[in-house]
């Protein structure tokens, strides 16, 4: 689970306009309206390939000050948040199980690698933030081993199987458009998707007690703004989350400018620092 530095993520809410009837019905009843011939294309997910590389920015920036993603796969340091190690692209953290997972996935796809011998360390710190066993050639060991390709694309599966792709999918049967989707996206970067009060699962509970998402026949716009208030109230849970800039500056920034689909160009700040995406 990534806990890192500060995910900016970028959402955009097309409001909705309403639109008066009488004059429509009235017209309608003298000449018949046409009807579309074909349905408008759908709108790209956030799993198109130049969405997915805006989230990739966004969270990154958040994370690690930096737009440059691919940069962090050697990215390691304990941040003091009581996970343990956090790296990589995602912050995988040796106290929450993902970065053993990762290294796992890592050995079966190259037995004898550099950091093949820290699994049974790995395992034994796992819930805690505990550097037994890790300590000191860790940290030097991980960044020999983000040069290795292998390692980078056992990051991206990870990053993919077990954050991305179920946001998406989440996102997608609420009926969000990419916005919504990265806006989930990000919740469990930060939060995991567990049984805890503060995971995603649960912060998308809380939304729902006071809005519906699109699927549900509500509006969009008012649910998100209801899901980035629950994500608020999960993060100031915790010391390590309590600034609240990569939504507050970042993902509401997006929604109140209606730009729902993520299109550039794009503006947001994250722990005071300004991004761009041109």
């Amino acid at each position: 689970m990534h806990l890192g530095h500060d995910a900016a993520s970028s959402t955009g809410v097309s409001r909705r306009t309403f639109v008066a009837l009488t004059g429509a019905v009235a017209i309608g009843a003298l000449v018949a309206v046409p009807r579309a011939t074909a349905a408008p294309a759908a709108a790209p997910g956030l799993d198109d390939p130049a969405k997915k590389e805006i989230g990739m920015k966004l969270v990154s920036s958040a994370e690690n000050s930096s737009l440059d993603w691919k940069a962090q796969y050697k990215y390691i340091e304990d941040i003091g948040d009581g996970r343990g190690y956090t790296a990589g692209i995602i912050g995988f953290c040796s106290g929450t199980g993902d970065m053993l997972d990762l290294v796992e996935l890592y050995a079966a796809r190259k037995p004898g690698n550099v950091l093949a011998k820290y699994l049974p360390a790995l395992r034994q710190v796992d819930g805690t933030d505990s550097h037994d066993g890790l300590d000191p050639n860790f940290p030097r060991d991980w960044r020999t081993a983000a040069q290795d390709t292998v390692f980078q694309q056992a990051q991206n599966d990870e990053r993919d199987r077990v954050y991305f792709n179920p946001a998406v999918s989440q996102g997608k049967t609420d009926g969000l458009r990419v916005l919504g989707q990265f806006a989930y996206y990000d919740a469990i970067v930060m939060h995991g998707d567990g049984g805890d009060a503060t995971s995603f699962g649960n912060i998308r509970k809380r939304a729902l007690r006071s809005a519906k998402p699109p699927a549900q026949g509500g509006d969009e716009t008012v649910y998100l703004d209801a899901f980035l208030d629950a994500r608020v109230w999960a993060m100031k849970q915790e010391e390590a989350h309590s600034d609240t800039s990569r939504v507050d500056t970042a993902q509401r920034v997006f929604l109140r400018a209606g730009n729902l689909d993520l299109n550039p160009p794009l503006d947001w700040k994250v722990y005071g620092d300004s991004y761009h995406i041109g």
